[in-house]
């Protein structure tokens, strides 16, 4: 099996999923992220929720170029947490054949946040979706470590857990703990950059990795290090939301960060090489 790239939805946000789909198809992704449901108070409704012309023109451009939806974003677990209320976003999930839910843990109450967690990746699991828990420095899921206690607590088959290079490096995760998971409870990792010196805020945290992340190679962030922590051949997605890089054309965009992510893919295997 070769491995396979995805296209996060962050990296090319200015487009339909539609065009998202034809962008991976040019470049030579296997698969796109798409966002059905917004990540902050200040977003808009996605349309794809509920808009059935564009689930079927999605549908069409996937069947077309090959491409698939490796995930779909973004459920957030808080205290007053409803499944049932997901019904819809998990039915176009299904209709649209993602794979994977991108999940994010907003519920102080840890034992809360397991059950409805747990609940969740039940309701999922009917429509063939896992559930994959994004720890970031600024939620109630804050490390690597978290989120595995979490997901094992849940004791669900299709709960997992979603590393993003930037809030791993910004968390006091290490590699050593990655090689330590359970390489059944990672679907794919979310790869981008950043500089060593940075704001640890939250305000800080929230505005580098919404706006400011770095092409993969282009900062300081030990991406081969991570990449060889990794089961081999997992999927890699490129996350690279980045004010600059946006004034440039998706799919310039969507081609430097697959050439980077392949480029550290092969220092990565350099490394791994006996003689």
């Amino acid at each position: 099996m070769s491995r396979e790239y995805s296209l996060s939805f962050l990296t090319v946000a200015d487009v339909s999923p539609v065009e998202a789909v034809k962008i991976a198809a040019k470049c030579g992704y296997a698969a796109v992220g798409l966002r059905l449901l917004p990540a902050a108070p200040n977003e808009v409704d996605y349309p794809i929720l509920n808009d059935s012309k564009l689930i079927k023109e999605t549908k069409a451009a996937l069947n077309d170029t090959g491409v698939r939806i490796a995930d779909v974003e973004i459920v957030r677990i808080t205290q007053d947490f409803e499944s049932r209320k997901y019904l819809q976003f998990l039915s176009t999930a299904e209709q649209l054949g993602a794979r994977h839910i991108l999940v994010a843990g907003n519920d102080p109450e840890q034992s809360r946040l397991i059950h409805h967690f747990a609940q969740f990746c039940e309701l999922s699991r009917q429509f063939d979706l896992s559930c994959d828990l994004e720890f970031m420095p600024w939620t109630n899921v804050k490390n690597l470590a978290q989120a595995e206690y979490i997901v094992n607590q849940s004791g669900q088959e299709n709960a997992a857990i979603l590393i993003d290079a930037l809030h791993f490096d910004r968390s006091d995760s290490t590699l050593e703990q990655i090689k330590a998971l359970n390489p059944k409870q990672l679907n794919y990792v979310q790869l981008c950059d950043g500089f060593a010196e940075y704001d640890p805020s939250d305000e800080g945290l929230i505005k580098i990795a919404r706006s400011n992340r770095l092409v993969p190679g282009q900062g300081e962030i030990d991406l081969v290090g991570l990449i060889r922590a990794l089961p081999k051949e997992i999927m890699l997605a490129a996350e690279v939301p980045n004010l600059v890089l946006a004034e440039r054309p998706a799919l310039e965009r969507a081609e430097v960060n697959l050439q980077a992510m392949k480029q550290l893919v092969a220092l990565a295997q350099l490394g791994t090489v006996t003689g």
